[in-house]
């Protein structure tokens, strides 16, 4: 083919392209849109998609329905989204364990940084250092000091391997020196139980799990894992202002199958921007002790690699094993 046709076949592609993304943009959409929740019915996360799902309906003018797609740590609802048409009708709302299972599940049949687009970072939580009542100490540096002196160490609870609860206590017994014997539970739930019953003395419960324990008198929290202070518990420190390096979050992130056409990807992020604006949304994610971040697709997937790179190498320092 000579040259001069080629080079003309490539301009004129690129012209048509540049033509026809904004005519796709502005028909879509034209029927309904699924949110791909790749966690069962009734969590935060799930309710938290239903939120947004109600505003993305009024915002688009078609009806957008969650889809719950649970199981291996949120990597089969990722997987259907990843293999799902790049068409901007099929949307994923998760979790950080989308990073986390890089490196936990590396021989899935996909790669969220090159089968996946970001639309945007929604929100962000922390973890809580909480302790049982019984727990002689009412500081993180009392914690860490009282974890030295018990033989064999402080028993801390989690909501399962390599989860977010699981590794602000892995990076806090990093960095801070605590000595901590790991017992994974299964969820949330099964993981404030132990700690509510002392078979733990030590846990990182979410902030909205962790609210109604502590105006009980049920649970004594100490610290936030989060390098910024949290909006709902005002009055606790951040353990980096304490042991500076600690910093794990609880985020969500929206994504959109790889392919997908840039001009509803921008679409897609204005309207979940705007969404987090809205007085119901902004009343839930208060009450989950949820900060709205609303970043653009650019920052999201920088974000993502940062913390894909970040939890990697606290899932390879502790040796965790996917359950």
């Amino acid at each position: 083919m000579p040259l001069l046709f080629r080079i003309t076949g490539a301009c004129f592609c690129g012209a048509l392209l540049s033509v026809l993304c904004p005519a796709v943009a502005q028909d879509y959409p034209t029927r309904s849109v699924r949110i791909i929740l790749p966690f069962p019915p009734g969590g935060g996360t799930d309710v938290f998609a239903r939120v947004l799902a109600v505003r993305l309906t009024e915002a688009l003018g078609q009806s957008v329905l969650v889809d719950n797609r649970p199981g291996a740590s949120g990597n089969i609802g990722a997987e259907v989204t990843a293999k799902s048409p790049p068409d901007g009708y099929t949307l994923m709302v998760t979790t950080s364990a989308v990073a986390a299972n890089v490196t936990l599940l590396p021989r899935t049949g996909f790669d969220p940084r090159t089968n996946l687009i970001p639309t945007s970072q929604l929100g962000s939580t922390c973890s809580v250092l909480s302790v049982h009542p019984s727990v002689p100490a009412r500081t993180p540096q009392e914690v860490v000091a009282l974890s030295k002196r018990t033989k064999g160490g402080l028993n801390f609870g989690s909501n399962g391997s390599g989860t977010s609860s699981h590794l602000a206590g892995v990076m806090f017994g990093q960095v801070a020196g605590a000595a901590l014997k790991h017992i994974p539970y299964k969820g949330a739930a099964p993981a404030l139980n132990a700690l509510l019953g002392g078979e733990v003395e030590v846990a990182f419960p979410g902030v909205n799990s962790v609210q109604p324990m502590l105006r009980a008198g049920k649970v004594r929290a100490l610290a936030v894992s989060t390098k910024r202070r949290s909006a709902a518990l005002p009055e606790l420190p951040t353990l980096d202002s304490i042991y500076p390096g600690v910093d794990v979050d609880q985020w969500f992130l929206s994504f959109v199958p790889a392919g997908t056409p840039p001009a509803i990807v921008t679409r897609l992020n204005a309207e979940l921007t705007k969404a987090l604006q809205h007085p119901d949304v902004k009343t839930f994610m208060s009450r989950e002790g949820i900060d709205p971040v609303g970043s653009t697709p650019a920052e999201a997937l920088a974000f993502l690699n940062r913390e894909i790179d970040k939890i990697g190498k606290l899932i390879k320092l502790a040796g965790i094993k996917a359950e």
